[in-house]
């Protein structure tokens, strides 16, 4: 499989990558960013682009790749709206409609959230939830996956100095909270393999819960 994949240098990015390169089936990913990813791999190739608005220009690079999975998006807390809506739907939007023009079979993953509705009171759910209707009103499968909170297996870490303290500190719970609260966490390796086992899949489900990502994802 050729996977696409964006914010490959964020807390997800980084757990998704680390799950398409150790998987078999995976034989190429390309990476869609804006500056250098320093990570020399026989897999990894990068498109370059520095404003994902203009991903049309580069739709030609992203031809015959099976799947896209959009990990890129801004932090939800201490974005302005304007910005949040920027990022999360014009942005994604656009990398979505380059794909789809050159992938017409092709399936695109995005990482959404959970709880995320069109008519939720809270401004990152209801963009988020905006998002998603945007993104399955295009003409190639869709499929919208909702973790709750996101974990860092080892070797990742958040690039917010907050949340990666934070992390630092749950480190030692973290089995515990992810195999007893199934539904609300998540690891960012978990998301990566879930999305890599929906791909092999057929007909997969439109939106994926938090719970079947760490039932699809889990190591084995």
């Amino acid at each position: 499989m050729h996977i696409l994949l964006t914010g490959a240098t964020g807390l997800l990015g980084q757990g998704v990558l680390n799950a398409c390169l150790d998987a078999a089936d995976v034989t190429r990913v390309t990476v869609l960013t804006r500056s250098a990813i320093d990570r020399p791999h026989p897999k990894l190739h990068e498109v370059r682009l520095e404003d994902f608005a203009q991903a049309a220009t580069v739709a030609p690079q992203l031809a015959d790749i099976d799947a896209c999975f959009y990990c890129a998006g801004a932090p939800p807390i201490g974005t302005a709206e304007a910005t949040y809506r920027h990022v999360t739907l014009d942005l994604t939007l656009a990398v979505a409609r380059a794909y789809a023009s050159a992938n017409p079979q092709g399936r695109l993953f995005y990482i959404s959230g959970a709880n995320s509705d069109p008519d939720s009171r809270l401004m990152p759910l209801r963009i988020k939830g905006e998002t998603e209707a945007a993104l399955q009103a295009l003409p190639i499968t869709t499929v919208m996956v909702r973790p709750g909170g996101i974990l860092p297996e080892e070797g990742t870490h958040s690039p917010h100095g907050l949340l990666r303290a934070m992390h630092t500190l749950a480190a030692p719970l973290q089995s515990l909270i992810v195999k007893n609260v199934p539904a609300a966490a998540t690891t960012n390796g978990a998301i990566g393999r879930a999305m890599i086992s929906l791909v092999r899949t057929p007909n997969p489900p439109r939106v994926v819960e938090n719970r079947e990502v760490n039932a699809l994802g889990s190591p084995h």
